[in-house]
């Protein structure tokens, strides 16, 4: 089984193959790769170390909080930055209950944050918490900071859930992953009895992962 280390590698070198097809410019796929640590060197395990900005979009729900774990103890490396993002939708009306939704969504993802930040002190931080559609939202900061690594929480839906809601949910991580411009994985968090994750890419389809 692939570790994490050779799957992100393939994955990256793969992301960067696009850009390099698709008009993205040498120096663009040139950066995405260095952002996942693939170039060889004098750093650690061989690997020149260099910084980059891993993006987690955060929520109440039990798959986001697994999906920030996965990143930030397979993806994050020391020095590497590590953005929560939540979005809030727009309202349709103001009034006291939007004081009260940022108020709420401010500690949730301070929250996180700290909780990450006591796991992995090595790593740097930041909780963002934005309001606006949630699609557009993370598409716009995904460019606005330079992002290197976009992960995504995905959850098993349930028959019940896809007939009331549908499958927005699934809907948008797929958008997310076919659209963004940097390297973007849904991270499903697999039954005790299973273990592990299921990984998916532009490339691979729940890819297992035990650990």
């Amino acid at each position: 089984m692939a570790s994490s280390a050779s799957f992100l590698r393939q994955l990256s070198g793969r992301w960067a193959n696009k850009n390099m097809c698709s008009g993205g410019g040498y120096k663009r796929s040139l950066k995405q790769i260095e952002g996942l640590n693939v170039n060889s060197g004098g750093g650690e395990n061989g690997l020149l170390v260099m910084r980059k900005r891993v993006m987690v979009v955060v929520d109440q729900s039990s798959s986001a909080k697994h999906a920030m774990m996965w990143a930030l103890t397979h993806v994050t490396n020391k020095g590497d930055l590590l953005t929560l993002l939540h979005i809030i939708p727009s309202p349709t009306h103001k009034g006291p209950h939007e004081k009260i939704s940022h108020s709420s969504s401010s500690y949730l993802a301070n929250s996180l944050g700290t909780l990450c930040k006591a796991c992995r002190p090595e790593v740097e931080v930041e909780a963002l918490v934005i309001q606006g559609p949630k699609l557009a939202t993370v598409m716009s900061q995904v460019k606005k900071l330079e992002v290197s690594v976009l992960v995504l929480g995905q959850k098993k839906p349930s028959p019940l859930t896809s007939w009331l809601c549908g499958s927005s949910i699934e809907d948008f991580v797929e958008q997310c992953i076919n659209d963004a411009e940097c390297l973007t994985l849904g991270i499903r968090k697999q039954s005790r009895g299973m273990g592990g994750y299921l990984i998916s890419s532009r490339w691979q389809k729940n890819f297992w992962q035990l650990a």
